[in-house]
């Protein structure tokens, strides 16, 4: 809501989020383009200016949760292209969603000799042991986007401010149902939350609600399907937008046979194209019957296009490049034994310590701010959005 960064980008596969996406293992045209998108050309040079040298840095091992996510293929390349930059070299792995796989991976990284290890959780809480035999052997840990929970062994964390990402989504639904402005509805309101085993999915949720109870509360804004939950009524686990549009046919066919609904909270891109998919189907989003608010979250190339089509309402862009920026800086600074860029100490409490962390900003994007925040910040050409 992934709630809560930069290079050269291979071509890859776009089915789902921020925060996580079901498996895949056949990369997409659209996840190509999405993922071409992200290349910073100032990391693609310096990646370039080092490519015929031997890197003097030592080993990063890089451990990323999917391919199925054009943003994960995104962050690895330019987490990669960074650090070669900074004159180390990389071992980037892909687990598709397997958490055995992933936790394989990660050990024959410490094997290998990695002096740091840069990991994009698939469930945070599942690293523990593999997280002692890093530190019996040294090597620091960079939880990425995504906090590693239950060890002391996670040196650092780097990721955009989750609450606020939430925050964003909320104030999204509040201003287009015009709720700031006074009116009070009521309006109907479902909720859809992120993967129960990522952390960030709470953070995102509790950001929104913030907002939305009061409205809630008030009587202004009504889930009729009484489903306000998290996890266990409201997640969606690995950000599976097919497992969104399952529930939300349910939703529909039992609770608005006779009703309408207002607005759909959603925390990633891909979950918002399962629910616009169900609303779809049922007759919305047609001349008699326009389609309800729809938030979302990382800016992904068929959201986009939705959101100026006027289906989905908005997404918080996160920048990953800079995200990136932020992980590779970390890692030489950790490495070279200088003061590591932090700018939060008290907020991520990982069940065992406070992680100290370092936060981006993020922005939310509609269709009024698409030229300027997507296209003029070359995360995207103006012809990937026809």
């Amino acid at each position: 809501m992934k709630k809560f960064l930069s290079v050269a980008i291979l071509a890859g596969a776009l089915v789902a989020a921020c925060g996580g996406g079901a498996a895949s293992t056949a990369p997409s045209q659209a996840a190509a383009s999405q993922a071409a998108a992200s290349v910073d050309p100032a990391s693609q040079a310096a990646a370039s200016a080092v490519a015929s040298q031997a890197t003097a840095g030592g080993l990063i091992g890089i451990a990323m949760p999917t391919k199925s996510s054009a943003r994960w293929i995104a962050d690895g390349d330019n987490l990669v292209a960074s650090l070669k930059g900074m004159g180390y070299d990389t071992d980037l792995q892909f687990a598709e969603d397997d958490i055995p796989t992933q936790v394989s991976q990660i050990e024959n990284m410490i094997t290998k000799g990695a002096k740091v290890l840069v990991i994009a959780a698939i469930d945070g809480t599942t690293l523990t042991d593999t997280l002692q035999k890093a530190a019996d052997g040294g090597i620091k840990v960079l939880a990425y986007d995504r906090l590693i929970r239950n060890s002391k062994n996670v040196d650092y964390y780097t990721t955009f401010d989750n609450f606020k990402v939430g925050v964003l989504q909320a104030t999204s639904i509040v201003q287009s149902l015009g709720l700031d402005a006074g009116k009070t509805g009521p309006f109907n309101l479902e909720l859809f939350a992120g993967s129960p085993d990522d952390n960030n999915a709470g953070f995102f949720f509790n950001g929104a609600m913030s907002i939305l109870q009061p409205y809630i509360d008030k009587g202004v804004l009504v889930v009729q399907s009484k489903q306000t939950k998290f996890p266990e009524q409201i997640g969606t686990l690995r950000w599976d937008g097919a497992t969104a549009q399952a529930r939300m046919d349910n939703i529909l066919s039992t609770f608005y046979s006779d009703k309408r609904v207002d607005a759909v909270l959603s925390p990633y891109d891909g979950i918002s194209r399962g629910i616009i998919a169900s609303l779809k189907a049922v007759g919305y989003y047609s001349a008699d019957k326009p389609g309800p608010v729809v938030s979302g979250q990382d800016a992904e190339l068929p959201s986009v296009k939705s959101i100026l089509a006027g289906e989905q309402t908005s997404t918080v862009f996160k920048d990953t490049r800079l995200l990136a920026k932020s992980a590779a800086t970390m890692v030489d600074q950790m490495l070279k034994g200088g003061t590591v860029d932090v700018n939060d100490t008290k907020t991520y409490d990982n069940g065992v310590k406070v992680v100290p962390s370092h936060l981006l900003d993020m922005v939310l994007v509609t269709k009024d701010n698409v030229q300027k925040e997507l296209v003029d910040s070359g995360y995207y050409t103006a012809d990937q959005l026809k």
